[in-house]
């Protein structure tokens, strides 16, 4: 079985059609999801999202490569050094 790993998804989402897929993909993770902040950057017309996950590196990889795949998303992964206790 592989070990959970936590991490931080940083993603900035530049175009407003991307979002409902976005969000269709992070219902699929959200059993992996421990939280998530929204910030919406009017001035500049993005918004800027903060996902922390608890997920195999497997799913984190596969989520962050599919976000960053959307029109107009970027996604960057950041993996934490903690392991399973």
């Amino acid at each position: 079985m592989e070990e959970n790993r936590v991490a931080l998804l940083g993603l900035v989402v530049e175009n407003p059609e991307s979002v409902e897929e976005l969000n269709s993909l992070l219902h699929q993770y959200k059993d992996y999801i421990i939280g998530r902040m929204g910030l919406p950057y009017r001035e500049r017309k993005v918004n800027i999202i903060s996902i922390v996950l608890d997920a195999p590196a497997d799913a984190i990889s596969a989520l962050s490569g599919k976000a960053g795949m959307l029109p107009g998303v970027s996604c960057k992964a950041v993996y934490s050094k903690l392991s399973d206790a």
